[in-house]
């Protein structure tokens, strides 16, 4: 009897162990985009970018200044004015980072940089 309520009792304890390790949520990730390649092309590097909802994305400012960043597609119910930032960005290494919330609708998130709209820098970001 002792026998049979020792491997009860470690079964539970396995179960729930096990329970809590695959219950913990994935850690949110940091991406980093540049904005304005390092040979001089106005383009966001990379041009696409696949994230998670929680995730966060750095735009780093690299060449070919000034840069921002303005979402103007996405799914229904995406909130692209709080995504975006008119500010400009200047000088190498200055960031602007955007989070995604948890809730934020998955789908494509088209983007582009005001001053070089016209000359093609625009991206996109795949919430998955």
């Amino acid at each position: 009897m002792i026998k049979k309520l020792g491997l009860f009792l470690s079964i539970i304890l396995f179960a729930c162990i096990t329970f809590a390790i695959t219950a913990i949520p994935a850690a949110a990730a940091t991406y980093t985009v540049k904005m304005g390649a390092d040979n001089g092309v106005l383009k966001f590097v990379p041009e696409t970018l696949h994230i998670k909802p929680g995730d966060t994305v750095n735009f780093v400012m690299n060449k070919l200044a000034p840069h921002n960043i303005i979402f103007n597609k996405g799914p229904d119910g995406a909130n692209l004015d709080d995504l975006s930032s008119t500010k400009l960005l200047f000088s190498p290494g200055q960031t602007y980072s955007t989070t995604f919330p948890q809730d934020t609708p998955l789908g494509v998130y088209q983007y582009y940089c005001q001053p070089h709209r016209g000359a093609g820098m625009l991206a996109s970001i795949i919430v998955e």
